[in-house]
C-alpha cells in the first residue's frame, strides 16, 4: 500500500487502520495522525455515530465528529458483507497497527479478532478500547464516559462537599485518558515491535482511565482505610489550593507548599496569618481548611481578579483566572502553544480546531489537515491498495463500499 505523502512529525511512514467511533478510539487515532501516522479511519456505511452528534453542526457536518476526527483520511466500508472483510483484510497488509473500540464478541464475531488476525499479520499492532477491558467479569459490558467515572471513584469525589449529589467531571475524561493510554501503548508495543518484529495485543479502558486519576485519593484510602469524598475545588493534600472569589470573578491559588504559603501571605498583606497555630503548617492548614477558606475569602473579594493576578505574579505565587472555554481559546498563552490551529474543510472552509499538546524539537507533529467526509477517501485508498478502478467502481455498485464527492 503507496503511504500518503505530505506527514510529517516522529510517526511520519506509520499507518494506522482506525475501526473506532464516538471518542476514546478517535482521541487515539487523532493523537498518532498529528504525531505524523497516516490513520485511515474505516467507518461503517452511515458513519461514525459522532457524524449525528448534533447540534452544533457546520455545512451539515457535526462539530463533533470533525474534532474528533481531523488529520486522518476517511473509508466508508460494509464490514458485514464478506467483500468488506476482505477490503480491509488488503488494507491491513500495509498497516503498522488497528485501533478498535468496539464492543466485546464484535470483532471475533467479523472473523478480524486478535487472535484471527495475529496469524496472518504477525507484525500487526493490535489495540483493544473498552468500557471495562477485555479481561475480567465485566468484560461484556458496554462502557460510557459517565458510567466509568462513577464505578472508577471520580464522581465519589467530584463536586462542592460531602452530602451533594454525585457529580462527573464536565469534560468525558475517561474517554480522553484512555484514548491517550491508548496512544501510550500503541506505541510502545511499535517501538517492541521495531526491535522484535513481533506485533502484540494493545488492551485499555475507560474504567482504568478513570482509575489513573485517583491516584492522590487511592493513596489516602490505601493508607488509612478511609475514602475521600468531594472537596469542590481544594486539594486532598494541600491548601490552600482551590478557587477564591475576587470582586469580578474567580482566580486559583495554589500555594501548595510552605514557601508558596509564605509567599502568598506577604502578597496580600496578612503576614499576621503566619503565627496563627491554625495554619502554621500545611497539616494544620488541611485540618482547618474550612477556616482557613473562610479567613481568606474576604480579602480575595476586596480586588478584581486582574489586580489579584498582578500582585500573585510580582509576589512569585502559582495563581490563574478561571477562564470559560471561549475565553482560553484566545488566551495568549493557548495561542502561543498552537493549542488552537486552522484548517481548511471542503464543505466548512477553513474553520479552527485544537492543535497537538506535545511538541517536539526535531520532528515537529501538526494537525494534517480536515477530518474527512463521509467515504472522502474510498477510491484514493482502494486504489493505494492495489484495486484497479474497474474493481473500486464494482465494491461501490455494490454497496460494500460508500464513496461521497468532496
Amino acid at each position: 500500500m503507496v503511504a500518503a505523502t505530505g506527514r510529517s512529525g516522529p510517526l511520519a511512514g506509520m499507518r494506522v487502520i482506525e475501526l473506532a467511533h464516538i471518542m476514546a478510539g478517535p482521541v487515539c487515532g487523532l493523537m498518532l495522525a498529528d504525531m505524523g501516522a497516516e490513520v485511515i479511519k474505516v467507518e461503517k456505511m452511515d458513519g461514525d455515530d459522532t457524524r449525528r452528534t448534533v447540534p452544533p453542526a457546520l455545512e451539515g457536518e457535526s462539530a463533533a465528529y470533525m474534532m474528533m476526527n481531523r488529520g486522518k483520511r476517511g473509508i466508508s466500508l460494509d464490514l458485514k458483507d464478506p467483500d468488506g472483510i476482505a477490503v480491509l483484510r488488503r488494507l491491513l497488509k500495509g498497516a503498522d497497527a488497528l485501533i478498535e473500540n468496539y464492543r466485546g464478541g464484535t470483532m471475533e464475531r467479523l472473523g478480524i479478532g486478535y487472535e484471527t488476525l495475529r496469524e496472518e499479520f504477525p507484525e500487526l499492532v493490535y489495540c483493544s478500547l473498552s468500557g471495562f477491558g477485555r479481561t475480567g467479569p465485566y468484560a461484556d459490558r458496554a462502557g460510557f464516559d459517565l458510567v466509568a467515572q462513577g464505578m472508577s471513584g471520580l464522581m465519589s469525589v467530584t463536586g462542592e462537599g460531602p452530602g451533594q449529589p454525585p457529580m462527573k467531571c464536565g469534560p468525558p475524561v475517561t474517554d480522553i485518558t484512555a484514548g491517550i493510554l491508548a496512544a501510550m501503548g500503541v506505541l510502545a508495543a511499535y517501538s517492541n515491535r521495531l526491535r522484535t518484529g513481533r506485533g502484540q495485543a494493545v488492551d485499555t479502558s475507560l474504567f482504568e482511565a478513570g482509575i489513573t486519576h485517583t491516584y492522590w485519593q487511592s493513596a489516602i484510602a490505601m493508607a488509612t482505610g478511609v475514602a475521600p469524598g468531594p472537596m469542590g475545588s481544594a486539594h486532598p493534600l494541600n491548601a490552600p489550593y482551590e478557587a477564591f472569589e475576587t470582586a469580578d470573578g474567580w482566580i486559583t491559588i495554589g500555594a501548595a507548599n510552605q514557601t508558596n504559603w509564605l509567599r502568598l501571605l506577604k502578597t496580600i498583606g496578612a503576614e499576621a496569618l503566619a503565627e496563627d497555630q491554625r495554619f502554621a503548617h500545611n497539616r494544620d492548614r488541611m485540618a482547618n481548611r474550612h477556616e482557613l477558606a473562610a479567613t481568606l475569602a474576604p480579602i480575595f473579594c476586596a480586588q478584581t481578579s486582574a489586580e489579584w493576578l498582578a500582585r500573585l505574579e510580582a509576589g512569585g505565587v502559582p495563581a490563574g483566572p478561571v477562564l470559560d472555554v471561549n475565553a482560553m481559546h484566545q488566551d495568549p498563552q493557548t495561542l502561543a502553544r498552537e493549542m488552537v490551529v486552522e484548517v481548511d474543510h471542503p464543505r466548512v472552509g477553513p474553520m479552527k480546531t485544537l492543535g497537538l499538546p506535545v511538541k517536539f524539537s526535531d520532528t515537529p507533529g501538526r494537525v494534517h489537515g480536515p477530518a474527512p467526509l463521509l467515504g472522502e477517501h474510498s477510491r484514493a485508498i482502494l486504489a493505494e491498495a492495489g484495486y484497479s478502478a474497474a474493481e473500486i467502481d464494482g465494491l461501490i455498485a455494490r454497496g460494500v463500499v460508500r464513496e461521497t464527492l468532496a
